[in-house]
């Protein structure tokens, strides 16, 4: 008797699934050829069904017609560009980006390359022992790691983490990244509950999801400090994640 072939990823048993990959820019021209390839290769190799919408918010440094170039290259089918006027925030973006998804599940990640594709497969299989509603990428367990940063970065960045999670409680090790993956549904439900905008929107994310009782796994991952352009963090982002912080402390 012939002894069936278990399916592999993105075949017959995992049909019904899609991944939503949503990726907002801004002045991303440079690193927006290499993640996409990326993307391609890792979600593309593995047989997963995949899309990949790029949300640019009016950069001046061409990225939307960079990204046009990568669409005609890779197929309207693979690659969907739902670009803004002008620079909006990031949550905004994945909320942008979300009502264009076509998945059950969306990835979210940064464009800069601080985010690498190759931990993608590694979320979705965790996603799948567990059947958990969220997967978040984590620099503080496991091997996780910071490539790329300053002592003074790093100590902010450590730092930042410490304080929510004496004060949050979060039940996740990493509360400020931003590369993650969500069942569709239960990200749908969390952006109807958060309120903050900008860098503090990934911290509410976490902190909702505890809230409403979304299982959270978690996969280690190498940060590694962008290559071409320029940080976004900046004085005004660390301030607005201060009272961020508090806010969320003091009705959650």
């Amino acid at each position: 008797m012939e002894r069936r072939r278990r399916p592999g990823p993105g075949e017959a048993g995992d049909s019904v699934e899609k991944y939503s990959v949503l990726l907002p820019t801004y002045n991303e021209r440079e690193n927006l050829p290499i993640i996409v390839w990326l993307l391609i290769k890792y979600l593309g190799d593995s047989g997963y069904n995949y899309e990949i919408i790029i949300i640019d918010d009016g950069s001046p440094d061409g990225t939307l017609e960079v990204a046009k170039q990568l669409q005609s290259i890779y197929g309207t089918n693979k690659i969907l560009l739902r670009p803004r006027e002008k620079k909006l925030g990031l949550g905004t973006a994945y909320i942008h980006g979300m009502q264009h998804a076509t998945g059950n599940f969306i990835i979210i990640m940064d464009a800069d390359l601080s985010h690498h594709p190759k931990f993608i497969p590694e979320f979705i299989r965790k996603q799948k022992e567990g059947n958990f509603d969220v997967v978040s990428g984590t620099r503080y367990k496991g091997n996780g790691g910071v490539y790329g940063w300053d002592l003074k970065r790093k100590i902010i960045s450590r730092g930042a983490n410490f304080l929510t999670q004496i004060l949050l409680r979060p039940g996740a090790s990493d509360l400020t990244g931003s590369f993650r993956l969500y069942k569709k549904k239960v990200l749908q439900k969390l952006v109807e509950k958060c309120v903050s905008k900008g860098y503090v929107f990934q911290m509410e994310m976490i902190v909702r999801a505890r809230q409403l009782n979304y299982t959270i796994g978690e996969v280690p991952i190498s940060f590694v400090d962008r290559v071409y352009g320029e940080s976004k963090l900046g004085g005004s982002e660390i301030i607005s994640f201060a009272k961020g912080l508090l806010t969320l402390f003091a009705t959650t």
